[in-house]
């Protein structure tokens, strides 16, 4: 577990913007129950978090079709409430950074860590665009 003033500004990067901290198992799976379209972001402390996955979920937003609901789980803080987020995400093998579109609580869209690592915040969001215009 990290300690929270270390990872404050990395939740503050995208609560400031709208999403809201899922800290249970039982929030997640209320989040996922929600009709309409969610976005999970598998927040993490690692540079690609920093430098990628946060950024371009953010820039994302910036469209004209976007989720009805954007949420955030953060890795190695929110053991319980991580887990239970990538139990909904499977068959996906468990990553971080990772996003995740839901729509009606079904998997619709999924970024791993390996399609996040090493691409530009711009690449990441302009998938998350294609992926709203499809499914929101």
């Amino acid at each position: 577990m990290y300690p929270e003033e270390l990872v404050k500004p990395m939740k503050e990067d995208l609560t400031n913007v709208g999403f809201q901290e899922l800290h249970t198992p039982e929030e997640v799976d209320a989040a996922l129950a929600k009709p309409g379209t969610t976005l999970v972001v598998v927040n993490s402390v690692c540079g690609c978090a920093a430098a990628n996955a946060r950024p371009g979920a953010k820039m994302s937003l910036n469209n004209t079709k976007k989720p009805d609901h954007i949420v955030t789980v953060f890795a190695g803080v929110d053991r319980e409430a991580t887990d239970r987020a990538r139990g909904h995400m499977v068959p996906f093998p468990p990553s971080s950074p990772s996003m995740a579109l839901f729509k009606d609580g079904e998997l619709v869209h999924m970024l791993e860590r390996h399609h996040i690592e090493g691409r530009p915040a711009e690449m990441i969001a302009d998938n998350l665009i294609e992926a709203y215009n499809e499914h929101c």
